[in-house]
């Protein structure tokens, strides 16, 4: 595990998590992306980074800089027995005044800074990264890169209800609430947060809803994660965390969690995508 700072106070509105990682598996393999309300953007140090859709090989992505936007599905995470990097969890206002477009435009891609529009900083940020002796300086320069693209943010903020919208979206608040207390029809909502984030106002509550039932696995029984995050029962959590990460809750335990676990910053665990 690799100590790093909090993420500056600064910044918070829009890095969520910035996880360093030096990592070896022993073997090659794969491990699975979930899917988060965050865009996911990898700086590997060494090795270009091998991302696709969990069981479709066709959509394997490698670059030197993974960027993902929101999604309903797992990715798989190839790897050739260790990796090395940085892992940046952008809120959906990061996505606007880091990335400078809104994060529907990533929906559903695995695509990297050299495919993507965005500022002149970020797409040289892989090779910076990679030419500093060590961590500490490393997460100094992405911290001040980041900063500095910030200073200058000219992107039009969301519109405060849809921003409202979806934090009482992730807070567990159904569609019709949330379309209510913002003072939309249902239809009027879908159509603001999918241009917004690029998921319909259900779909993006069921990924909130992952979230924070990934982030009390292990630490509480499946029945009380099922409680605590609103789902129907125990049997509702398993069908959901299927659908949408691929496994069950004890698959990825099993599989996944002594990894997370090792793996945290402000909270946040890794290896989302």
């Amino acid at each position: 595990m690799i100590s790093a700072p909090a993420v500056p106070a600064a910044l918070r509105r829009h890095v969520v998590a910035r996880i360093p990682y030096d990592v070896d598996f022993g073997a090659p393999g794969v491990h699975r992306g979930l899917p988060s309300t965050t865009i996911t953007l990898v700086l590997p140090l060494d090795d270009p980074l091998r991302v696709s859709w969990a069981g479709r090989p066709e959509t394997l992505h490698t670059a030197f800089a993974s960027l993902s936007g929101l999604h309903t599905e797992p990715a798989a995470i190839h790897h050739d027995g260790s990796q090395r990097g940085v892992q940046l969890a952008l809120t959906l206002e990061g996505a606007r005044v880091l990335l400078g477009r809104p994060a529907a435009d990533l929906s559903g891609a695995l695509t990297d800074l050299e495919e993507a529009v965005v500022p002149p900083e970020l797409r040289e940020l892989p090779e910076r990264l990679h030419a500093l002796p060590s961590w500490p300086a490393r997460i100094a320069l992405l911290d001040r890169t980041l900063a500095g693209v910030a200073a200058r943010d000219a992107a039009p903020a969301p519109q405060a209800a849809v921003a409202h919208a979806l934090a009482l979206l992730t807070s567990g608040r159904q569609v019709a609430e949330v379309a209510a207390a913002v003072g939309y029809s249902r239809r009027r909502l879908g159509t603001l947060v999918r241009a917004e984030c690029g998921l319909a106002p259900k779909a993006f509550q069921r990924v909130a809803r992952l979230e924070t039932a990934r982030q009390l696995l292990g630490r509480r029984s499946l029945a009380e994660v099922a409680a605590v995050c609103g789902y129907a029962d125990q049997a509702h959590l398993t069908r959901e965390w299927t659908a949408l990460a691929g496994c069950t809750p004890r698959t990825w335990l099993r599989e996944e969690f002594p990894f997370v676990q090792d793996r945290r910053d402000d909270g946040e665990a890794g290896w989302q995508a």
